[in-house]
This record gives C-alpha cells, sequence and structure tokens, in this order.
C-alpha cells in the first residue's frame, strides 16, 4: 500500500530571517517525524518532504500561517517507504545555485503556460498565435538521459551554472520561436526564463509546476521516459509512480527542482 505521501514545493520570497526559520522548521519537521530536505535563502524555500500524509500536510499547514508562505501549493506523490534518509534543513547562498545574482525571481516571476496549455500546443504543433514552439530542457545532462519531452533542446549542461553561458553560445537559434523552458519542479526553469527574457529573448515561458505538475495534470503525451528525482526512487514514470534506476543523488541535492 503506497501510504507515504511525497511533496515538492518552492517559492521565490524574500527571507532575511532564514538562520531562524531553519531553526523553527527543522523542529517543526522532526516532531512530526519527517524527513527529506529544506533549503532556505535570502531569495526563497525549496523542499522535498515525506510521511504519513496527516504530517506532511501539517506541516504544510502551519507554514502556512506565515503570510509569505500562505500560497504553497505542493506537487504529491506517493510511494511504499520514506525515499529519504534523514531530516535536512539548510541555509544558503541560493536554493537554487546560478550564480547570476541580478536574477530575482520575487521581484517578477517570468510568464508562465500551464501544462494543459502545452500539452495542447505539442498536439497543435505551435502555439495560440501560430509560432514553432520549442521546449528547452535546463535540467543537468544526466537527469534528461532519463526522460524529457519529444525535440526537446538538450544542452547538455553539468551544472545550472553553466545555463547562462550555454544560452548565450545558442540564443540566435531561439529568436522569433516560443521557448517553454522547464525542469523538474520549476524552480530551475523559472530562473532561466528570466535570464532569457531579460537577456532579449522575447517569446519565452516556464511550464509551471515543472515535470512533475505535468505529469499530475495530464496524461503525459509527448514525454518519453521518466523524470529524474533527487531521492531514493530515482524515476518516476508520468504517473507519478517509481521507477528505479540508476542510483540517486545525494541527500544535499534532494530539493533540486
Amino acid at each position: 500500500m503506497t501510504s507515504v505521501l511525497n511533496i515538492s514545493c518552492y517559492k521565490f520570497v524574500p527571507l532575511p530571517d532564514a538562520a531562524e526559520l531553519r531553526e523553527r522548521l527543522h523542529a517543526q519537521a522532526v516532531a512530526a517525524g519527517l524527513k527529506g530536505t529544506i533549503l532556505l535563502a535570502e531569495e526563497g524555500i525549496n523542499f522535498f518532504l515525506a510521511g504519513t500524509a496527516e504530517a506532511v500536510r501539517g506541516l504544510v499547514d502551519g507554514m502556512r500561517v506565515d503570510e509569505r508562505f500562505a500560497d504553497l501549493e505542493p506537487k504529491e506523490s506517493w510511494s511504499d517507504t520514506v525515499p529519504f534518509r534523514k531530516m535536512l534543513v539548510k541555509v544558503k547562498r541560493e536554493i537554487i545555485r546560478m550564480d547570476h545574482p541580478t536574477i530575482r525571481p520575487a521581484q517578477g516571476r517570468a510568464p508562465s503556460v500551464d501544462p494543459a496549455t502545452l500539452h495542447r500546443w505539442l498536439e497543435q504543433g505551435h502555439d495560440d498565435a501560430g509560432r514553432e514552439v520549442v521546449t528547452l530542457d535546463t535540467r543537468n545532462a544526466f537527469e534528461v538521459d532519463a526522460g524529457t519531452f519529444a525535440d526537446a533542446i538538450d544542452w547538455r549542461i553539468a551544472k545550472f551554472t553553466e545555463f547562462p553561458d550555454a544560452f548565450r553560445a545558442h540564443k540566435a537559434e531561439l529568436q522569433d520561436k516560443t521557448v517553454v523552458s522547464f525542469c523538474t519542479g520549476g524552480i530551475r526553469c523559472e530562473k532561466a526564463a528570466i535570464l532569457m527574457r531579460e537577456e532579449g529573448l522575447e517569446h519565452v515561458y516556464q511550464l509551471e509546476g515543472g515535470i512533475l505538475k505535468y505529469f499530475e495534470h495530464t496524461d503525459g503525451a509527448h514525454y518519453h521516459g521518466g523524470c529524474f528525482v533527487f531521492d531514493e526512487r530515482t524515476v518516476l514514470a508520468p504517473d507519478l509512480s517509481a521507477q528505479p534506476s540508476a542510483k540517486a543523488g545525494d541527500e544535499d541535492a534532494s530539493a533540486s527542482s
């Protein structure tokens, strides 16, 4: 019986009290018997957690009391066992490292496209304005190898800090196309979309909620393979069931999205 609830969520929001939040959230998560990773930074929060449904949802409900987290909408999936070994709460410089300090998503998000709309665009072969639609995978190469959208652009980056230079090298190829950046849960493709727009690419969108939300809200069409996740499940199929394959990354990376 799949009795363990797994959630993933992030939000870009100023957190000048990240260190204080770390102590409080760690104590609450441990008391609730949860395992996983919570990353905090001045730019926001990013977390993957697992436990009983009551405990997981209870922690999120408690977080929502803070108005900065009132609109958290975690993505949910289920498993037979807890896919994390311990509970980690860390304060870092960035919740997802890009080494591009002018990118501040909390000051204004890039436009997004919801899963149903992307599904429709891919079905019809163009966006609603008739422009060619291309999907751009912002994840690391080993993640892409587990599965990606059909014909997705993949620059074979080894880490997200390589994305800005890769984009600049290929920018001309994307002009006059509608570009939909995507990643596991939305955090990397959101930063990527902001960067591309700031550097002059006009028709850029992020896939709202990333691959996991696409799996949750569509039939998974146009996506081949599974979605690599940084926990012991390793790869999730389009129905969000686990498909273990290669060894998962270490838990310090478990909240990558």
